[in-house]
């Protein structure tokens, strides 16, 4: 056995912490840290389906419909029909939701840079590279 906290209690506190780090920035950009995440998610492709999208991300396709409301009522995504299933609905991110997720990701990464500042060059590369190889795996 291992002498150390399990993994969870130690990572849900910084997690936490992270989201609270965050929230005045979303709030500053009138946004949600589900319609953030959206804008993430529609980042890697340029059209998602609503399913596809709420799976990347880990939410209920129904339950994130309020979210793609708001983000579409603030220009930041649209929402076709997709021409060959009209029940299905096809999401993608306006250039405008590109600028305000390219400069809230930027705000997020500089709160998070002065968490990192803790650890030593080498330190964080090798936190960073952890992080990914496991939430990667997921």
């Amino acid at each position: 056995m291992v002498d150390r906290p399990d993994l969870a209690a130690m990572i849900v506190p910084l997690g936490r912490a992270l989201m609270a780090a965050e929230q005045p920035v979303l709030a500053e950009h009138n946004l949600t840290m589900w319609g953030y995440s959206v804008l993430l998610g529609l980042g890697k492709e340029p059209v998602r389906t609503q399913s596809a999208l709420a799976a990347a991300i880990g939410a209920d396709k129904t339950r994130i419909i309020a979210f793609l409301d708001e983000l579409e009522r603030q220009g930041l995504i649209t929402r076709q029909f997709d021409p060959a299933d009209r029940r299905v609905n096809l999401l993608s991110i306006t250039p405008e939701g590109r600028r305000v997720r390219a400069k809230v990701q930027a705000a997020i990464q500089r709160k998070e840079e002065e968490l990192l500042e803790q650890l030593s060059a080498s330190d964080r590369r090798a936190f960073l590279r952890a992080l990914q190889t496991l939430s990667g795996s997921l």
